[in-house]
């Protein structure tokens, strides 16, 4: 069974998450990862998204030596619904631009004809599963209200569920 963390505030979020992880391991999963919001330069930010096929205690490996400070993430472990276990299906899934995060734990009943949508728009998928077409809907809209000056990440998440078919939660971020 899938599960979801985010953590916002002053500690490593890498820490946060990874303790939010281990403590669902119970629910059955077959891959983990995160999504880290990195300060940059002059106020930029940017998502380093971290996936590992299997236990939590391979990413918290691959996460000991993580250097950069973030106090801003979502994490989710993943039992395959579409596509089998792979690093390439592991969450969080990306937007094109890889500005946008998403982690979701339900399903997507139209996922097949919204990705087909998305693709004959020129979206390139790098996963089998349904999650990453709710990466791509949000992006869209993000991109579209960001160009009116509105940029108003949680309307274009509203906008982009509305599309969905199912049954399911979701956490998004962006950088």
């Amino acid at each position: 069974m899938c599960g979801i963390v985010g953590f916002t505030g002053k500690d490593q979020a890498q820490k946060m998450l990874v303790e939010g992880l281990k403590r669902m391991e119970y629910r059955g999963y077959d891959s983990a990862g995160v999504a880290l919001e990195v300060a940059g330069a002059a106020g930029s930010a940017h998502l380093d998204v971290i996936r590992r096929v299997g236990k939590v205690a391979g990413l918290e490996s691959e996460l000991e030596g993580y250097k950069e400070l973030s106090t801003c993430g979502i994490g989710h472990t993943r039992w395959a619904t579409h596509g089998r276990p792979s690093t390439a299906n592991a969450h969080p899934h990306v937007s094109c631009d890889g500005r946008i995060a998403v982690v979701h734990n339900g399903i997507v009943e139209n996922f097949a004809e919204l990705r087909e949508e998305l693709v004959g728009r020129g979206h390139v998928f790098k996963s089998e599963t349904d999650t990453e077409v709710v990466a791509h809907l949000v992006e869209e809209s993000y991109h579209r209200m960001l160009a009116e000056g509105t940029g108003d990440l949680r309307a274009a998440v509203a906008e982009a569920a509305a599309r969905l078919v199912g049954a399911y939660g979701l956490a998004v971020m962006a950088d």
